[in-house]
């Protein structure tokens, strides 16, 4: 039986996307075994990623190449072909590769491919066929249409920095481009819906998707909280908006996660710390009780948690089923058993030198992710891209 290249193998994905949002939809599609071209502008030297380090990739004599580690986290499984669009002749390509292909995802701000006749309503014409995916700040509608989107601006403009931090700090953002990644995600999930569409009806469709949007999407149940009390929420640093005791607690030696999520699991809980009497309290029997005396609560359980150590803790509480973990450090996620078992960091060879990627969450049994490609250097493969037959043959 011939190996599959996985469950998209055979989609062709033309990629105008840069920075974070837009390579992260498409690193997935690819890992998902779908052919993606990368676009990037030969007169900047590519995606602004590749110049976000250190740290870079290095050659054998130490010398960095334009394979930041940033670009890297959201770019294999792909080919870079250098293409300047604002040409004559680079917009002919871009056309003749876009009716090629299945896909085309895009991040330029709204109308900014109109001028070259890329916009979706000038291929949709010529390709009726094609899902096209338009990722942007704010989208392609609404005041704020025309405005630039970073990460840092929507996870502020969205929310999220209003609920994360110290609760006597300032606002703080998420420690990674979050925003950013579950835009791409969420683009994804659209563009295998219009997919669906397509093949089904022939039918192509252009995806408007936003990175406040998406911001605004994952507040979750803080954001339903405040939609169904008209109260703006606190910020808990650790704490949870719904569940005492949810938090990170001092020990001895470190720190350790605790999330107690029920009633029997609160009085396993008191049992171990040596506080059994609490559950039987009126104000801390139950989760809405404690949800109202969490300052109280939270005044008794820490020096009980801070007289053990991080490890005496887990066992402890692991043994009794109330649900406890560490707060790792990355040296520690990444050596752990469990990375390993479950294949999350991965082995490749760039063109410079070998490096260790974050793997892919999917576990497919039929049709699993494949790395079949690492990060390009910026234009590797425009020759041999533009030259063949087939363009996306993988």
């Amino acid at each position: 039986m011939a190996v599959s290249k996985g469950a998209l193998e055979g989609v062709k994905v033309l990629d105008l996307t840069r920075i974070l949002a837009g390579p992260t939809c498409t690193q997935l599609l690819g890992d998902l075994g779908a052919s993606v071209l990368k676009i990037e502008n030969p007169g900047t030297d590519g995606d602004d990623t590749r110049q976000w380090g250190p740290p870079y990739v290095t050659d054998a004599e130490g010398n960095p190449s334009d394979l930041s580690a940033y670009f890297m986290s959201a770019n294999r499984n792909k080919r870079s072909v250098a293409i300047d669009i604002t040409t004559t002749e680079g917009q002919d390509i871009i056309r003749q590769l876009a009716a090629q292909a299945d896909i085309l995802v895009e991040n330029f701000k709204p109308g900014g491919l109109a001028k070259y006749g890329l916009d979706f309503d000038t291929l949709s014409n010529e390709l009726p066929g094609l899902v096209y995916c338009s990722i942007s700040g704010y989208g392609q509608t609404g005041p704020n249409d025309s405005k630039p989107g970073y990460d840092l601006m929507a996870q502020g403009y969205g929310g999220i920095m209003s609920l994360t931090g110290d609760p006597e700090g300032a606002p703080m953002k998420v420690g990674v481009g979050i925003a950013d990644v579950m835009c791409g995600m969420y683009a994804t999930v659209g563009i295998l819906a219009a997919l669906r569409h397509a093949e089904r009806t022939g039918e192509g469709q252009q995806i408007d998707i936003a990175l406040v949007d998406s911001q605004v999407a994952w507040l979750i149940n803080e954001g339903t909280n405040y939609l169904t009390s008209n109260t703006l929420p606190q910020r808990r640093g650790n704490g949870h908006p719904n569940i005492v005791p949810y938090d990170v607690y001092e020990t001895k030696d470190g720190h350790v996660i605790l999330a107690v999520g029920n009633d029997t699991q609160f009085r396993r809980f008191c049992d171990f710390i040596g506080l059994d009497s609490l559950p039987d309290a009126p104000e801390y029997a139950t989760n809405p009780a404690r949800l109202e005396n969490r300052d109280s609560l939270n005044a008794q359980l820490r020096p009980a948690i801070a007289q053990r150590t991080t490890s005496e803790v887990i066992a402890g509480l692991e043994a009794r089923k109330v649900p406890v973990g560490p707060v790792q450090t990355l040296d520690q996620v990444f050596d752990s058993a469990q990375v390993e078992a479950r294949g999350m960091k991965i082995p490749m060879q760039t063109d410079p030198g070998a490096v260790h990627l974050i793997g892919n969450p999917l576990n497919l049994s039929r049709t699993p992710v494949t790395y079949r490609r690492p990060p390009p250097t910026f234009g590797a493969d425009t020759e041999t891209v533009l030259q063949a037959q087939n363009p996306f043959e993988d």
